[in-house]
């Protein structure tokens, strides 16, 4: 059942009326007016008020929403409107939209976290989770700045103590990992209040003169690089599990000798996330098992939401958990490593043309230095779903971008080998054609893992249709 209005008294009425047209940006006094108009049975009004108030009727509307708990939003407007006048300006602080700054005060703070301190540092807090979030807001949004506090707003008390909002490049709809970024916005915890100090980055956003980005593009930059790890770690572990039907107990676990190499290597840091980023894939999976259950195993689910829709490095999205896929586009010779719609890497690959099939497999093995004579098949081999086709080096480098192979795909030594540190074994492989942009960029640097074990397979000549 709706929750009923509670402005009975006339001169409230008056006042959201009057509220609207002098704030007509402000979200918060259009819902408000639309539930005064829906318990009066003005339909139309009301749709229209819902209208203007966008995404806050849809958080209040919610019953399970943080914003709901909230009953003295009359209140709260009024007392913002008190504020305002006020016109007190927080240093180096841009005030932005009236709505935003309300809703983050509706924001339960979050207890026993750290301040964040300094602009170069980003720690994690005290239990282990980051210090640092990050809200990737589509292109195609119109209202970044109302999207980014949505998404914290919808994490509740597991939303980190400092957020960054940004724009990454897309090229056929697909998000850029290595294109240009623009940093919108940055949203900082106040020391043991229920509110945030928010920072304009980008004068588009804001109409206003932005903050000095520098601070918040370093912090940027240093997560981009601790996220690559997660997503290869995360996707190891899910991958370890349908493998072997049960969870990895530590990192050493994935890293194993030749054929079990699940990952190849060992990263700065990796021994270090594992045991909380392997406990928030528990809880993801427990909270898509419980979805399936009761009512009671549905409710339990619905708690871990703010929770399993960030990644454990801070990343807002809802299948954080979602392992890294392969993508190999054979209209463009184009080979793409993939999350949710964003391309983490992206290659020139050499292939076979009708030879090489499209459809859906899996990496049944990968190998360092595989024995196939001549060194015809590089550095690095990763043999799809146990057929002949691999994904491989190659020594004639001239045939990458051509149809030249009996139907594999192939790789630049330094390609194939930044290929076989970021993918597990296990990782789907979806060879398809017409899907990813063709201008493939590799970044400055690269992802690389140091080996811990003998992942090769000297006993063995490979006869990969080369």
């Amino acid at each position: 059942m709706m929750e009923q209005s509670k402005f009975d008294k006339p001169e409230d009425i008056i006042y959201l009326k009057q509220f609207v047209k002098k704030h007509p940006d402000n979200k918060m006094g259009w819902y408000l007016l639309g539930k005064h108009y829906r318990d009066a049975g003005k339909e139309g009004k009301a749709n229209y008020c819902f209208i203007q108030a966008g995404d806050i009727y849809d958080a209040f509307e919610q019953s399970s929403h943080p914003l709901a708990v909230s009953t003295n939003q009359l209140e709260e407007l009024k007392a913002w409107e008190k504020r305002k006048k006020r016109k007190r300006l927080v240093r180096n602080v841009t005030v932005i939209a009236v709505p935003l700054l309300l809703l983050a005060l509706l924001i339960p703070s979050i207890g026993n976290q750290q301040q964040v301190p300094g602009d170069d540092a980003v720690p994690a807090v005290a239990d282990g989770s980051p210090g640092l979030g990050v809200v990737l807001v589509p292109r195609k949004e119109k209202t970044p700045a109302g999207y980014a506090f949505g998404e914290v707003m919808k994490a509740g008390g597991e939303s980190p103590p400092k957020v960054i909002a940004a724009h990454l490049e897309e090229k056929g709809g697909w998000k850029q990992w290595n294109g240009n970024a623009r940093l919108l916005m940055e949203m900082e915890r106040g020391s043991g209040q229920a509110q945030f100090e928010v920072s304009m980055l980008d004068r588009n956003v804001c109409a206003c003169d932005p903050a000095d980005a520098k601070p918040a593009a370093s912090r940027f930059a240093e997560w981009k690089k601790e996220q690559e790890q997660h997503w290869t770690v995360s996707s190891a572990i899910v991958q370890y599990r349908k493998l072997y039907k049960k969870w990895p107990e530590n990192l050493d676990a994935l890293v194993r000798p030749y054929p079990h190499n699940v990952l190849s290597g060992e990263g700065e840091g990796m021994a270090a996330m594992f045991p909380a980023l392997l406990a928030k894939l528990k809880l993801a999976a427990s909270q898509v098992e419980n979805s399936t259950g009761g009512q009671g195993a549905k409710d339990a689910a619905a708690q871990t939401a703010g929770a399993t829709s960030i990644g454990s490095n801070g990343l807002f999205q809802p299948d954080w958990s979602k392992p890294l896929e392969i993508v190999i586009d054979v209209s463009n010779h184009t080979l793409a490593v993939v999350h949710n719609g964003l391309i983490v890497r992206s290659y020139r690959v050499g292939l076979g043309g009708s030879k090489t099939p499209e459809g859906s497999f899996f990496i049944s093995e990968k190998v360092r230095d595989p024995n196939g004579g001549d060194g015809i098949f590089g550095s690095r081999g990763m043999t799809l779903s146990n057929t002949l086709y691999a994904i491989h080096g190659t020594n004639d480098t001239d045939s990458i971008g051509k149809d030249e192979s009996l139907g594999c795909i192939r790789l630049g030594e330094a390609d194939v080998e930044e290929l076989f540190d970021m993918v597990p074994l296990g990782t789907p492989v979806q060879i398809k054609n017409g899907t990813l942009p063709p201008d493939a960029k590799a970044p400055q640097e690269r992802f690389r893992l140091a080996p811990k074990q003998d992942e090769s397979n000297p006993a063995k000549v490979y006869r990969w249709l080369t």
